[in-house]
């Protein structure tokens, strides 16, 4: 026997727990997570950095109606999810040039050596500053949609990996785990595992790629303040920051994986290690822990967001990439609002939000129009 439901999410990481929370209260809601536990494989191993200056335009904007929602929420949380600390890139002048954005300046030489003096002199020649940055609390922002969701009546279950899904009439039935789910939509929200849930579904792939990026906690003979900046090479060749008296650091690889529980390989944090040692003063003794996720992106980098244009009532919610919490509220609050009003469901590609008011999220969607919210327009 079906537990029948309006809206079933699957998977649930930042993109599924986002969403379960903006549509709970509104209609019948369930979210199914195939691991044991929420937010087990890309969500639990994030930078925790929220940078508006990091992504294509239509992330920037998702990026700043995100931080503008979270600020908003902090304001009656106990413990907040955000906290300021800047980003800085660091590298030549045409790297840098070309890697900054409308919410990044560029500072001196001299400013970037103050702001992180443990970087030597000549490793680098230029900088760029994105004072607007914060640092994320993932795990009080996943806590929060999760009490919010099942405060406003979403059932969630874990340990329910889906293995059927079919159209049937006007809507879907999944087999998960043990149970049966019939819905009128379903989000694919899953992650590295999204096109295999269309292929599932018998709905065609988007192409989405998996690329893993790997990090590490390390210790150091000379830790940085936890106000120093989060650094990053213009040319993507690795980032760190503080990390409670040690630092996190990450190779920023973006190596194409298939979808899997990913594991660091052997030699990527060594080789890391002996490199930010001749360009910092840090002094890295030891690894503490390490770790890699998966980033799944589009070709073109954009969120892959709204209703088939295929398979009725087959709502993507896939391919944030790097940028899954510092987009998650934003992207949130567009896909609940095409769900509710239905925008896409049956009239082929995903239509977007209305701009009818001079609103955040109405600029927002038009935003998002202007470059893609819809799926095989």
């Amino acid at each position: 026997m079906s537990a029948h439901y309006d809206v079933v999410i699957v998977g649930g990481g930042i993109a599924g727990l986002s969403l379960a929370s903006a549509l709970a209260g509104q209609c019948s809601v369930a979210l199914i997570e195939a691991e044991q536990t929420l937010a087990y494989h890309t969500s639990a191993r994030s930078a925790r950095q929220l940078i508006p200056s990091y992504g294509p335009p239509v992330v920037q904007e998702l990026t700043a109606r995100t931080l503008d929602v979270i600020a908003a929420q902090d304001a009656d949380r106990p413990e907040p999810v955000l906290s300021p600390r800047s980003f800085m890139l660091i590298g030549d002048d045409a790297t840098v040039q070309a890697e900054a954005s409308g919410h990044m300046r560029r500072i001196t030489h001299a400013e970037a050596l103050e702001l992180c003096p443990a970087l030597v002199p000549d490793s680098f020649s230029a900088a760029g500053l994105d004072t607007g940055s914060f640092a994320c609390n993932a795990p009080v922002l996943l806590e929060d949609h999760r009490r919010r969701a099942e405060a406003g009546g979403v059932d969630i279950i874990t340990g329910a990996r889906v293995h059927s899904a079919q159209r049937l009439g006007t809507g879907w039935e999944l087999g998960a785990g043990q149970e049966g789910f019939q819905s009128a939509v379903v989000v694919n929200a899953a992650g590295a595992w999204a096109d295999e849930l269309a292929v599932l579904s018998g709905v065609e792939k988007v192409q989405l790629q998996p690329y893993r990026r790997t990090a590490a906690i390390v210790d150091v003979e000379h830790p940085l303040p936890e106000s120093s900046p989060f650094v990053a090479a213009a040319d993507d060749s690795f980032y760190f920051r503080p990390e409670h008296g040690q630092i996190l650091i990450s190779p920023a690889e973006h190596v194409p994986s298939g979808p899997e529980d990913a594991r660091p390989y052997p030699g990527d944090i060594e080789r890391l290690v002996t490199r930010l040692n001749a360009i910092t003063t840090l002094g890295i003794r030891g690894v503490r822990q390490a770790w890699t996720g998966l980033r799944t992106e589009a070709a073109d980098g954009v969120p892959v967001v709204g209703f088939d244009a295929e398979a009725t009532g087959f709502f993507w919610l896939a391919g944030q990439g790097g940028y899954g919490f510092q987009t998650s509220s934003g992207i949130a609050e567009l896909a609940a609002g095409l769900i509710l009003s239905g925008k896409g469901a049956g009239q082929g590609p995903a239509a977007t939000v209305p701009p009818t008011e001079a609103s955040p999220a109405s600029r927002t969607a038009e935003a998002l129009a202007a470059t893609r919210w819809s799926i095989r327009r």
